[in-house]
C-alpha cells in the first residue's frame, strides 16, 4: 500500500508540473481528494475481468490504448481503440470521456502510462475511468498464454479458464487479420473525425 500511495504520489505531482492544464482544463479536486480516490479501491480491472467483458460483449464500457499506432497495429485487445498516450493527455478529454455512461478502461504496455492518464483524468472529474492492470504485458501473460497443466480443475477454475480461451481466441482471430482490414475495423471503431479536430457532429 505505501508503494502504492508513493507511486499516485509521484504521478500526480509529475502530472501537475507538466500537464499543459489551463483556466479551461484543471484539476477539479484539490490534490489530498485525488491522492484519496486514486489510492482507493476500484479504480482498476484486472486482465481476467477485462476478458470477462469482452467475451460477453459488454456493451457498457470502452478500451482506449494508449500505445503507439505501430504497437496497436501490431496486437490489441478486441474491441479497443488507439489513443496514443501523448495525443490522449493533449486533446480534449471530453472527446473520449464524455459519455458517463461508459466505463472507460486505459492501458498500454505496463501500469506506466494508464497510471499516468488514469490520475489525469481522475483530477478532471471523470470519475468513469479506469486502469487495466499490467497492461498488455499481463494479458499476454494471463490470457493469451494460459495453459491447464493439473489433472484435476474446480468448477471455478474451469469457468475461468473457458473465459480465457474464448478471449485468447478473439484476440488472435483480430490480430490475425491483414493490415487493410485491421485499419478498417480501427477506422469504424475509433472516434468521429468532426470530433478529434473540434467540430461538432
Amino acid at each position: 500500500m505505501r508503494k502504492k500511495v508513493s507511486l499516485f504520489l509521484f504521478l500526480s505531482g509529475a502530472l501537475l508540473a507538466i500537464l499543459p492544464l489551463s483556466g479551461n482544463r484543471s484539476f477539479s479536486r484539490k490534490p489530498d481528494e485525488l491522492l484519496r480516490q486514486v489510492t482507493g479501491p476500484g479504480l482498476s480491472f484486472s486482465v481476467d475481468e477485462v476478458a470477462r467483458f469482452i467475451v460477453s460483449e459488454d456493451s457498457s464500457l470502452r478500451l482506449i490504448d494508449l500505445r503507439e499506432p505501430g504497437e496497436f497495429m501490431k496486437a490489441n485487445i478486441p474491441g479497443s481503440v488507439n489513443v496514443p498516450y501523448r495525443e490522449f493527455i493533449a486533446g480534449d478529454p471530453d472527446i473520449y470521456l464524455n459519455d458517463k455512461k461508459t466505463r472507460v478502461i486505459l492501458y498500454g504496455n505496463d501500469d506506466y502510462y494508464s497510471n499516468f492518464a488514469l490520475v489525469y483524468t481522475r483530477g478532471l472529474g471523470y470519475n468513469n475511468t479506469f486502469a487495466m492492470d499490467g497492461g498488455m504485458n499481463e494479458w499476454y501473460r494471463t490470457i493469451t498464454e494460459a495453459r491447464f497443466t493439473g489433472s484435476r480443475i474446480s468448477a471455478r477454475e474451469n469457468a475461468l479458464f473457458e473465459v480465457r480461451a474464448r478471449a485468447a481466441r478473439l484476440f488472435n482471430e483480430i490480430n490475425a487479420l491483414p493490415d487493410s482490414l485491421k485499419a478498417e475495423r480501427m477506422k469504424s471503431a475509433g472516434f468521429s473525425a468532426k470530433k478529434l479536430d473540434g467540430g461538432c457532429e
